[in-house]
């Protein structure tokens, strides 16, 4: 049976399945094909079933295993072959096969910490604060602890464990909670007491009212992306215009929901700049080519880019969205992650507003996270969207998918709530929340720029200024040496070059061709996340590697 599973592996790579890449995306569709990385998991896989599970037999699987694979089919009612397609042709760099490889020099690591030139792990590649270190916002943990224990409210040593302000806190968000039990489901677009106190925060924010019944609260951003996408695409001739570079999310969900990306390129030279003639230009291309362009996705501030946009040229996209009758998808979860005090971050229904537009006008969704900011709680799963533009009827239908999933966890939804209403001034938490909150923003500027300019000291690398969000990402200018190493080794070459960097330094960054570039250019992401202490080393392994990469591959 282990040489058959084999012999199925080998066959499957063979027939080259349905399984697209984002290296290298041009502006026209192109045929589906197995990427460098999937290939090489399926290699891997071949490789542990054929040595590993039957080490007495590692040569590839004879005539006779093929013959039991065809007469014992039936014993596997799934193939790569006969699963839906949509999931072969989705991809997601930030968790794909570098990822791979450091978790497995991590266990090496964890068994002979010297088997490898380097002693722990520094994973850049996903922005997750808490894994390296930011501690959690106390007044949110505290209420978040009395409200999953409510019987210690009652308790005379709550008083001097707690601040005032958060037993209180916990007191008003139980009293709005079915049966006062953050085990129990909630409303399916949340509690609507929680919903309330987020419509407060946005009005606050904006400037302009904002209605609870708006808001659907999420398990992070990601699965409001998914509801969009589930509404909006209904085949492969409907299209959605996202940024390239873009975070691998909307390339995924619009693959699983079987409609097409439609890239717009962003202007690296400019900052990252979003020009609305790029628009108009990609939206032309793909009406010519029969697809119905339905919405447009702007990341601000930007990942992987972390650009933040200007006001004015928020307005531009607004007019264009109006103008094309285009769903406007502004993805604003890094809103609280500014790092240069020219820029700030407004909000796409704040300026939709100021320009006199109305829920008749424009249809917006904004999405939030209690993922990023300064709060950084990933593993909550939190988040929302605000829908606003949308008739009853289509309202409707929204919230008929928001309960198919019952609802989110109650304590993502708390979290999103406390996000949105924070302590104030004359609040018991008030200071020690500010010092927290601008201790980790201030820090994370700091963090940005040692690592932009350790990256522009390196020969032939740019890197953008970090405006905001997690993250940088740098174009590298690969020798040609370099390039045609990577081909033979059937990768991509900025893979090539995170893979190398990697092993020789425990450094984990996401090769840009997973987010999409420019063809013929080179990136890599890598997050601003560790923590400062962690800093001075990891520029000085990456200086000295890409010294010896770019020597080894000098042309």
């Amino acid at each position: 049976m282990r040489r058959f599973v084999a012999g199925k592996a080998t066959s499957l790579i063979n027939r080259r399945s349905t399984c697209s890449s984002l290296s290298g995306v041009s502006p026209r569709p192109t045929p589906p094909y197995f990427s460098p990385s999937f290939q090489s998991c399926i290699n891997n896989a071949i490789r542990f079933l054929t040595t590993t599970l039957n080490p007495s037999s590692p040569s590839p699987p004879d005539s006779t295993s093929t013959s039991m694979a065809s007469s014992d089919r039936s014993a596997t009612p799934l193939t790569l072959g006969t699963i839906n397609p949509k999931v072969l042709k989705c991809e997601y760099a930030v968790r794909g096969e570098i990822v791979t490889l450091a978790q497995k020099l991590q266990e090496e690591l964890k068994s002979n910490p010297k088997s490898h030139p380097f002693d722990e792990i520094l994973y850049c590649n996903i922005g997750n604060p808490q894994s390296l270190g930011q501690q959690p916002i106390t007044f949110f943990r505290e209420v978040l602890a009395l409200c999953d224990h409510p019987a210690i409210l009652d308790k005379s040593e709550t008083q001097g464990l707690f601040s005032a302000d958060a037993i209180e806190r916990a007191f008003q968000i139980l009293d709005q909670i079915p049966g006062r039990a953050t085990g129990a489901y909630s409303h399916s677009q949340g509690i609507k007491g929680l919903r309330d106190t987020i419509a407060a925060g946005i009005e606050a924010r904006d400037g302009f009212p904002a209605d609870p019944n708006d808001i659907f609260l999420t398990d992070g951003a990601s699965p409001a992306v998914h509801m969009m996408m589930q509404l909006l695409i209904r085949s492969e001739k409907d299209g959605i215009l996202c940024p390239i570079p873009q975070y691998p999310l909307y390339s995924a969900s619009i693959a699983l929901h079987g409609g097409t990306l439609v890239p717009y390129y962003l202007d690296e030279a400019t900052g990252w700049g979003l020009e609305v003639s790029e628009l108009k230009n990609q939206l032309e291309t793909a009406k010519s080519k029969g697809i119905s362009v339905r919405a447009l996705v702007v990341i601000n501030p930007g990942n992987p880019t972390g650009q933040v946009l200007a006001e004015g040229n928020q307005r531009e996209i607004v007019e264009f969205c109006k103008k094309e009758g285009l769903v406007l998808l502004a993805d604003e979860v890094y809103q609280e992650n500014i790092y240069v005090p020219e820029k700030q971050f407004h909000s796409f229904k704040k300026i939709s507003r100021t320009m006199g537009y109305g829920e008749k006008d424009i249809s917006l969704v904004s999405f939030q996270s209690v993922s990023k900011g300064y709060y950084g709680e990933c593993g909550k799963r939190g988040g929302y969207m605000e829908v606003t533009g949308f008739s009853p009827e289509i309202r409707e239908q929204i919230y008929k998918v928001a309960s198919v999933n019952l609802c989110s966890n109650i304590s993502g939804q708390i979290l999103a709530s406390l996000v949105m209403s924070p302590p104030k001034v004359g609040d018991e938490s008030y200071e020690s929340y500010i010092a927290e909150k601008e201790g980790i923003l201030s820090s994370l500027a700091r963090r940005a720029k040692t690592l932009e300019d350790a990256f522009n000291s390196l020969e032939g690398v740019q890197c953008n200024k970090a405006e905001g969000a997690m993250y940088l990402f740098p174009r590298i200018n690969l020798p040609q040496k370099a390039i045609k190493a990577a081909e033979a080794a059937n990768c991509a070459p900025d893979a090539f070059y995170a893979r190398g960097l990697l092993n020789a330094t425990g450094i984990v960054v996401v090769p840009g061709s997973g987010f999409g570039q420019v063809p013929g250019t080179w990136h890599i992401r890598s997050t601003i996340l560790p923590q400062e202490d962690k800093i001075p080393a990891i520029v000085s392994r990456l200086t000295e590697f890409h010294k010896k990469f770019m020597d080894e591959f000098r042309d």
